[in-house]
C-alpha cells in the first residue's frame, strides 16, 4: 500500500531517504544568484523601500500569514519585476505529487506559487508566517521542486517568510542535487530587496 506523505510534513531526511536527495557544497554550484545579475533603476530602488515599509508596518499588527505575505510582499516584487508579463505567467497553489522509485511513498501539496516562462517552470516560490524560519520551508519547497515535469535543465525556488528570502537551486538525475543561496533579511541596514529583486530577475533572463 502507498503512504501518502503530505509535503508540509515531509523533512530533508524522507526526501535524501526516498528520493536520493543531495546537497552540493560547491559556492560553483549555484553561481547564478551572484553573477550577471542586472542593475535596478531608482524607480525601482523607490519601489523596493515601500515594500520593506510595507512589511516593518505588518509585523508590528501580528500575525503576519502567508496569503498577506504573498499579496503585500511577494505579488509586488513579481509585478515589479514583469513576471505577470508574457512569456511570463504566475499559477497560484498548484497541485503536485512525486512518487519514490519503489512507488512506496507518494508526496502530495500545493505550491504556493508557480512561475512559468512560456510552459517551463521558472521559479516555485513557498512562503510561510513570518515568525517561522527558512529551515521549516526547505523541505517542502525542495519536495515540489522534485515533481518539476522539466527535468533537462536547472530548478530554482525561492522561500520567503517576508522578511528572510532565500533562493534554491535544483539539479535532476537519479540523485538530485540541492543548494541554496544566502538569507537575505529585511532586518539588515540597507535594502537587500534589491539583491532579491536583481536575483529574480537574473533567473527570469535563464
Amino acid at each position: 500500500m502507498v503512504q501518502v506523505l503530505q509535503a508540509r510534513d515531509a523533512t530533508l531526511r524522507d526526501l535524501i531517504d526516498r528520493f536520493g536527495l543531495q546537497r552540493v557544497q560547491d559556492s560553483q554550484f549555484f553561481h547564478e544568484w551572484q553573477e550577471s545579475l542586472p542593475e535596478i533603476t531608482e524607480l525601482e530602488r523607490q519601489y523596493l523601500d515601500k515594500v520593506k515599509a510595507g512589511y516593518l508596518n505588518l509585523i508590528e499588527y501580528p500575525p503576519l500569514l502567508e496569503k498577506t505575505i504573498q499579496f503585500s510582499i511577494v505579488s509586488p516584487i513579481l509585478f515589479l519585476a514583469d513576471f505577470f508579463l508574457p512569456p511570463f505567467h504566475v499559477c497560484a497553489e498548484e497541485s503536485i505529487e512525486i512518487s519514490d522509485e519503489d512507488e512506496e511513498v507518494s508526496v502530495r501539496g500545493q505550491i504556493d506559487i508557480l512561475l512559468l516562462k512560456e510552459r517551463f517552470w521558472l521559479l516555485v516560490i513557498e512562503s510561510k508566517r513570518a515568525f517561522f524560519s527558512i529551515e521549516a520551508g526547505l523541505a517542502q519547497l525542495l519536495a515540489y521542486m522534485l515533481a518539476n515535469p522539466q527535468k533537462d535543465q536547472p530548478g530554482f525556488g525561492m522561500i520567503t517568510t517576508g522578511g528572510s528570502f532565500t533562493f534554491v537551486k535544483l539539479l535532476y538525475g537519479n540523485e538530485p542535487q540541492y543548494n541554496t543561496s544566502k538569507i537575505f533579511e529585511l532586518r539588515n541596514p540597507g535594502n537587500e530587496l534589491y539583491d532579491v529583486f536583481r536575483i529574480l530577475k537574473r533567473i527570469g533572463q535563464l
